[in-house]
Parts: structure tokens; sequence; C-alpha cells
């Protein structure tokens, strides 16, 4: 029964896994070109690392210094955003085949077949820890192909794959306590992002060596699977027991989820539900109200995410000067993503676009909303009533406007806060001002998209959707990093929005990002007409 299941589970998940998997091996070794070509020289190398020393903030968001040779100084440009990539992928995985499949019905009819209730659970392990084993091994064969020393590129598909399988466990855990997917997504992406930071703040914690080219961390990131992942040091020290840890704590939480599906009602979850009112508030009467109701919990966490980009990103460029002065290829390297005058200003423009990325996020998932009220067949109760398809279809599309819309001001609010008191901050109000708008654009493009392909591809929506969102961000912002040619990074709309040059506004790609915004939009709406519902998951 298991490899049916199996066979089921891949041929639903193939492209997906695909495309994460494609994502960070191209990472992996992007990752060596950019290095090799940006900080070719060991003083390079040091350089950097000497300043990002002095920079608490730069330093949550890398990895741990471990050494200036080539493959330690690529293990602390990349190795969090491998893990990272990896986590993605193995927390949607276990949400979609456990939890996801609940709600669809599905679990309930294979509970009915000799397959009973756990081996759809057993199935689901066994995918994803075979997922993140191709992924480790790919990312491991990219790297050996980059001619970095094999042990080092073993350990750093090992690591990819162990917090991976962490993440996994993490994942199925939070489909067995929240009664929604969507629910259960969340709480995972909150724990992922928190566990991070606790990373960064033990790494900032730590001592750094003599020579400012290594940090011993604080005992703070033993409890973080990132943690676990950059003590291996790959390429320096190349232990793999503190690797083994994610691999451990992965399986022991899947058995843990297995035993606690045995124990539950098909259907609920241990944290219940809130229970709703009686009487639905006036303002609920009309159906874009509705969309709002249903997605407005989690604008306000892009919200608040958005804010605090802004904040760092302000705060940050204060100290760009003194990094620049000690090493002029961070100048560099920041002015091939961020298009914009100087260090500063580009500071400003890279934290930028990774607030576009966070609307484009939301509005994603606000759509995909739409998808899964279809599937699960509420969203007939809303179109019985005097509600056409594509008003309906519209009212989602404004709330994710909007919701970027809110996104947007609240990271160039926090943004202004940051320049507070600032006598010379009059050019980085007027970057804040020209880039936020900017990439506020790129995010509507992928509203549009999103609704194009709910409206002509319905059950691939939540898995195309998120992997432009993905494609966008390696091309857009990781692209120009990696010494990816030029040309691939025009196909990210984060990569195109206007900017600042030289006091004055370069447009560069907007009036192409609007035509596309005002087309997706209109022939999402048109072709809205005539698609019939479909319920099937």
């Amino acid at each position: 029964m298991i490899p049916a299941l199996l066979r089921q589970r891949l041929r639903r998940d193939w492209l997906q896994l695909l495309l994460w998997i494609l994502a960070t091996v191209l990472m992996a070794y992007s990752g060596f070109t950019g290095v090799t070509q940006s900080y070719a020289t060991h003083t390079d190398r040091v350089e950097v690392l000497s300043a990002v020393m002095a920079n608490p903030v730069i330093m949550m968001f890398r990895g741990l210094p471990s050494g200036p040779s080539e493959g330690q100084f690529l293990a602390f440009e990349i190795l969090p955003w491998l893990t990272m990539l990896a986590a993605l992928m193995s927390t949607f995985l276990a949400v979609r085949h456990t939890r996801g499949d609940e709600e669809a019905g599905r679990t309930e009819l294979l509970a009915a077949t000799p397959a009973a209730r756990a081996l759809p659970t057993i199935a689901t392990i066994i995918h994803g820890v075979a997922a993140n084993v191709v992924l480790g091994v790919l990312v491991a064969l990219a790297l050996i192909g980059a001619t970095l020393d094999p042990a080092g590129s073993w350990l750093m598909g090992i690591v990819s794959a162990t917090t991976g399988i962490a993440f996994l466990g993490i994942g199925l855990i939070a489909a067995q306590l929240m009664r929604t997917s969507r629910g259960a997504n969340a709480l995972t992406i909150w724990i992922l992002v928190g566990t991070f930071l606790i990373n960064g703040i033990g790494k900032v914690a730590g001592t750094p060596s003599d020579d400012l080219t290594r940090i011993t961390a604080s005992g703070l990131v033993w409890i973080s699977p990132f943690g676990w992942a950059e003590q291996s040091r790959p390429y320096d020290t190349d232990s793999v027991w503190p690797a083994l840890l994610g691999l451990v704590f992965g399986l022991v939480l899947a058995v843990v989820a297995v035993a606690l599906q045995s124990v539950r009602d098909i259907g609920e979850g241990f944290i219940p539900a809130r229970a709703g009112r009686v009487h639905a508030r006036p303002a609920l009467a009309s159906p874009h109200a509705l969309v709002w109701r249903l997605t407005n919990g989690g604008i306000i966490g892009w919200a608040i995410g958005g804010a605090l980009t802004g904040l760092l990103a302000t705060k940050l460029s204060g100290l760009a000067g003194q990094i620049s002065g000690q090493n002029p290829a961070v100048q560099q390297i920041l002015d091939k993503i961020g298009k914009a005058g100087n260090l500063e200003e580009t500071v400003v423009s890279v934290f930028f676009t990774m607030m576009g990325i966070l609307a484009a996020c939301a509005a994603v998932q606000i759509l995909v909303r739409a998808r899964q009220e279809e599937a699960h067949g509420t969203a007939e109760n809303v179109l019985a009533l005097p509600v056409g398809r594509v008003r309906w279809l519209l009212d989602y599309m404004l709330v994710a406007t909007f919701a970027i819309a809110i996104i947007v001001a609240a990271t160039m609010l926090a943004a202004y806060a940051g320049l507070a008191g600032d006598k010379d901050a009059s050019s980085l109000v007027k970057v804040v001002t020209v880039v936020g708008l900017g990439q506020g654009l790129a995010a509507c493009v992928f509203t549009v998209l999103t609704a194009l392909v709910f409206v002509l591809l319905p059950r691939g929506t939540i898995g195309i959707a998120w992997t432009l969102v993905l494609l966008g961000t390696v091309f857009g912002l990781f692209g120009p990093l990696f010494g990816l040619p030029e040309w691939t990074t025009r196909f990210s709309p984060f990569a195109v929005t206007a900017t600042l040059s030289q006091a004055d506004v370069d447009l560069r790609g907007t009036w192409w990002l609007v035509l596309i915004v005002v087309a997706g939009a209109a022939a999402s709406l048109t072709l809205m007409r005539r698609r019939e519902l479909e319920t099937a998951g």
C-alpha cells in the first residue's frame, strides 16, 4: 500500500518538488560563482568578514563565519538560504499531504481502505525524507562540480537535507495541532522565522576570533535547527554530528505526529477553533468584507514583517558608509542588486526588494485562498447569492491589492521613523518613497498572474503561484548577487522597478509592469465569466 501512496504523491508533487530542488541547487552553484567573481582574493573576503563582525544586523542574516577560504566564505554567504528553501519545501509538503488532504476529504476516503489512518502519514514522511535526500545529494554534487572540497560539499548537502527533515517534522506536528491547512502553514512559518532569528541572535551574541574571521556562537543557537546546520561548519571542521540533530529531531516529531493522529478525530485538531458569533456583524454583509475577514490575520502578520524590514533598511543604511570604507567590493555587489546611488541608498533599495517579496507573498496567499474556498465547496454558498463569479474573483483581487498597499505603507512608515532626527536623510526619504511604491507595483504583478493561473489552471494555482514568487525572488534578489546574466534578472518584476538615480527618478520597467497588471486583471476577469467552478482538490 505504501508504494501506491508514494506514487500518488509523486504524481501530485513532481513539478513543485522539481522547482524547489532546482532553485536550491541553482542557488548553491551560483553562490560559488558570485563568491569567486565578487570576492576573488583572500584579502577581499577577510575585509568583508571583519566589517560584518562590527554589524550585528548583517550577522543575523548570514551564516556562521568560519574563515576566509572560498568554501568557508560560500557557507557564510548562502548556507542559511539553502536550509531556508529546504525547510519551506518540507513544511508545505507535510501540511499538503496531511491537513490539506483532510480538508479535501481524501484522508477519510483512504481511512476506509486497507491503508487505514496511519499509512498515509507514514507515506508522507517517506516522501518528504526522500525529497530532502535528493535535494541534499544534488546540492553536494553541484558544489563538487564547482571544484570545491568534496567533504565540505557533501556536508553542505547533508545539512540542507537534515534541516529540511527537521521542518518536515514541524509541519507534521502543526498539521495535527491546527484544524486547517492555512493555520498549520501559518504556524510553521512563524516557527521557521522565529528559529531563524534565534539563530541570528545567537551568532550576534557570539565571540569573534582575534583575526575577525571566525565566530564562536553562543549557546542560543542550539535551540534552532538553523543553528545545528551552521555548527557543522562546512569546509572548516566538517562536523557531521550537529547536522544529525536535525535528522533525529525531524524523525522524532514524525513519530509523535503519527501517534497524535491515532487519538484524534479526522477533521479535528488539538487546538480548537475559536467560537464564532451567533450573528455576523453588519460589516460582513458584502462579499469583499467576507474576503477581508478570512484573510486579515495573515495580512497583519505580513505587515508586521514589512515594518521590521523598513526599520532595518534605514537603521542599517547608517552603518553602510563604514563598511564601504573598509571594502569597496561590498559597494560593488550591493550596486548590482540595488541599482541605486550611494551605498546607503543601495542598502535601502535591497531591503525594499525584500518588502516587495513579502507583499507578493501576501497577495498570492489571498488569491490561493479563493482556490481553497472553491475546492472545499464553500465558494458555492457565496455564489448562490446575487454574487457573480467575476465579482467574487474581483473581491479577492481587490483585497490582495489592499493588502499590498497596507504592507507597503507599513514598511515606508517604519523606514521614515528610522530616519527621524537625521538631518541628512532627505535623499533616503526619496529612495524609500520611489522604491517602496515601485516594489508595491511589482507585487501587484503576482496578484494578476495568480488570478490568471486560478482561472486557466485552477488545480495548479497553489503550486504555480508560489513557484512564480520563488523564481521572481531567485532572479530578482539573488541573481545579481550570484553573477547570473543581466537578462535573466529582467524576468523578475522585483528587479525592474523604479529607482532614484542622481536625484532623478529612473522608471526603468514601470510602464511594462503597469501594462501587465492592467492586462492581466482584465484577462482574468473576462475569462472568469466562462469558467465553471471546480470543486475537486
